[in-house]
């Protein structure tokens, strides 16, 4: 007896934003190809990675765009037809914290609806550490979004934050 499978395919466009070397080509990396480079490559404009990923009712085919560092985004079509957005700051640099407000404002003003999740990367770097939970949460609560502590290096919470993303863009909302 063949069974019709309920599955929805679906596919996502989303942004990973933050100031120059947080680490966002090294999360995409790590996620997409389950690999670390201790070379740092710098962005020139964009890059688009895919990857499929597989939930429980459904199929997400994640089109990935790994935006420059430090860039206004809000006049330019890079965030054009964006359902979600990862951005990131670097733990062992203080002042990369400032941009999630601006990237979130920017990612909301293009679509309203856009699921966001900050991500504190350099987990692994406790030693250079300076950016502290204090100084973080508050920033997650101003802009109403989880924050997840990632190390693109060892892998920790990566996956996790993309899986979360994937499933906040396929969930509906609640009425």
């Amino acid at each position: 007896m063949l069974t019709v499978s309920e599955d929805r395919i679906y596919q996502k466009k989303i942004c990973l934003l933050g100031e120059f070397a947080v680490g966002k080509t090294s999360l995409i990396r790590r996620f997409v190809e389950k690999r670390f480079d201790e070379k740092y490559l710098t962005t020139v404009g964009v890059m688009v990675s895919r990857k499929k990923v597989s939930l429980p009712a459904s199929t997400v085919h994640l089109l990935i765009w790994d935006l420059a560092g430090g860039r206004d985004f809000s006049q330019s079509g890079y965030l054009t037809g964006l359902a979600g957005a990862l951005l990131v700051c670097d733990l062992t640099r203080v002042e990369t914290l400032a941009a999630y407000q601006r990237y979130a404002t920017q990612v909301r003003n293009v679509n309203p609806n856009a699921h966001i999740i900050l991500l504190a990367n350099k987990s692994d770097l406790t030693s250079t550490r300076s950016l502290p939970d204090e100084q973080l949460f508050p920033v997650a609560q101003e802009v109403g979004a989880p924050l997840l502590m990632t190390s693109a290096k060892t892998g920790d919470q990566v996956e996790q934050a993309f899986m979360m993303l994937a499933e906040r863009l396929v969930t509906p909302p609640p009425l």
